[in-house]
């Protein structure tokens, strides 16, 4: 199997978002017979959804997704996280496919779909409807202290999948995707990543996660200590970092974030663990956070800092640590708000010149065509 995938391609695809969409939109507010800032953080927001959407009066959300990457770890055998190891990320997938799982319970209150993918549950396909595990990878992963999370050949199949999923959001009509994770020791994986991108030691980017003790903590400090090591050597290649100390769930996301930024998606980024994926994205194509917001802060450092070197500013401080994209769903109703707002006051439309035949973004498959 081909093993390689052309990362250099992303940094020549992805734009920046529409700056005269943003522009009159701005000029919009101002033209309204209203307080000087008087709504606050919603005239940005709405200035930035109608760069993405690169249009003004911006659009209505009126297709949101939320979209959980679910994968078990290998460094959840080593007892860093208060949920069970074995079983215990199938536990929470069923969760919230039957509905129960506090994802789906407020998706359905703000009116978002929510579509778990499935990329390596430790668990048996035939436990999952077809449609969630039609990109699973392979069943966990790799105990990053001590080995790979995948085989290289996993790795690019992984970022694939995300890829790939970006695409079917896309043509689907998804207008905004609030991103999350499913997995036992996921914020292990992250914290890994972010100490190693940002060159920090282990004790700086370690938090509780899950709500572990003081004497787990220090467990988890010590795994991601050792599995720091193995990440610097490979820091020069983003995909074999991935591999090596990052896992099916990572490569996923950090697919998934690319080409959605590539097919002009916009994404609310949720926990530490999209955190991670978004600072290893930047990596491969520095103008991608621009197409991302992110949702909210856990209170996790790895996530603060991943954020500081993204240059993004949380949406809401809810210290909502769980994962599942609860945190950034809950972001949601803001960007409705600005949306709502600046679609029904904005007096005269902006209407960007659009070529005579207007380029067709590429699908990952063409994409992955051309290498």
């Amino acid at each position: 199997m081909d093993t390689t995938v052309d990362l250099d391609t992303f940094s020549s695809l992805v734009e920046r978002p529409d700056e005269s969409a943003r522009r009159a939109a701005e000029e919009r507010w101002q033209e309204l017979d209203r307080p000087l800032g008087g709504l606050g953080k919603l005239e940005e927001l709405g200035a930035w959804l109608s760069s993405v959407q690169g249009r003004s009066p911006v659009r209505p959300l009126t297709a949101p997704k939320v979209v959980l990457f679910a994968a078990d770890h290998g460094v959840a055998g080593l007892g860093v996280s208060r949920l069970p190891a074995q079983g215990g990320t199938a536990a929470r997938v069923r969760a919230v496919l039957d509905g129960t799982a506090p994802v789906a319970l407020l998706a359905r209150r703000f009116g978002a779909e929510v579509r778990v993918v499935d990329v390596a549950v430790d668990a048996d396909v035939a436990d999952f409807p077809d449609e969630v595990t039609a990109h699973r990878v392979r069943r966990g992963s790799g105990r990053i202290d001590v080995e790979d999370a995948l085989s290289p050949e996993e790795t690019a199949a992984a970022f694939r999948a995300g890829m790939a999923v970006a695409d079917e959001e896309a043509d689907a009509g998804t207008d905004l995707v609030v991103l999350g994770d499913l997995g036992v020791g996921s914020t292990t994986v992250a914290a890994v990543l972010v100490g190693a991108l940002c060159g920090t030691d282990a004790a700086a980017v370690t938090g509780r996660g899950s709500g572990v003790d003081d004497r787990v903590w220090m467990v988890k400090c010590a795994t991601v200590r050792d599995s720091l090591r193995r990440a610097r050597p490979v820091l020069g290649d983003q995909l074999a970092l991935l591999g090596a100390t990052g896992g099916a769930d990572f490569a996923a996301i950090t697919g998934f974030l690319l080409q959605a930024a590539v097919r002009k998606l916009p994404v609310v980024l949720d926990g530490v663990v999209s955190a991670a994926c978004a600072l290893v994205a930047q990596r491969i194509a520095f103008r991608a956070p621009e197409w991302w917001r992110a949702g909210q802060t856990s209170g996790e450092p790895a996530q603060a800092k991943a954020y500081d070197r993204l240059t993004l500013t949380p949406l809401q401080e809810q210290g909502i640590t769980m994962g599942e994209g609860v945190g950034a769903l809950m972001a949601l109703p803001l960007l409705q708000a600005a949306a709502d707002t600046l679609a029904d006051q904005v007096p005269t439309a902006f209407v960007p010149a659009a070529p005579k035949e207007p380029a067709r973004l590429p699908t990952a498959a063409e994409l992955l065509g051309k290498l």
